[in-house]
Formats: C-alpha cells, sequence, structure tokens
C-alpha cells in the first residue's frame, strides 16, 4: 500500500474547512474532484469533495 503524503497549504485550508486538524491527516490520493485522506495513528480514511 502507499504511503500518505503532507498535505499542501492548499489541502491544508480545504481540511481546516472540514473541521479536520491538518498536523492529524496524510493526504492518499489527490484527484481533481476530491481528495483521500488517511489518518496518520488511527488508519480511519476520509474522503472529501473539493468545491471549487
Amino acid at each position: 500500500m502507499k504511503q500518505g503524503k503532507r498535505p499542501t497549504r492548499r489541502q491544508k485550508e480545504l481540511m481546516s474547512r472540514a473541521k479536520l486538524n491538518p498536523d492529524n491527516w496524510l493526504v492518499v490520493k489527490n484527484l481533481l474532484d476530491c481528495l483521500h485522506l488517511k489518518h496518520r495513528t488511527t488508519g480511519k480514511k476520509r474522503v472529501l469533495k473539493a468545491s471549487r
């Protein structure tokens, strides 16, 4: 399985708007319409819809 990457500033802003702490989440997949995240410690996955 691929490793998660640290989020960019724009991705951190999306996470903050979704009431998530960017320090606790890694970016697994960055698509045009959604952002796939994985929690650093628990491994829980979450998908954020990107509103542009």
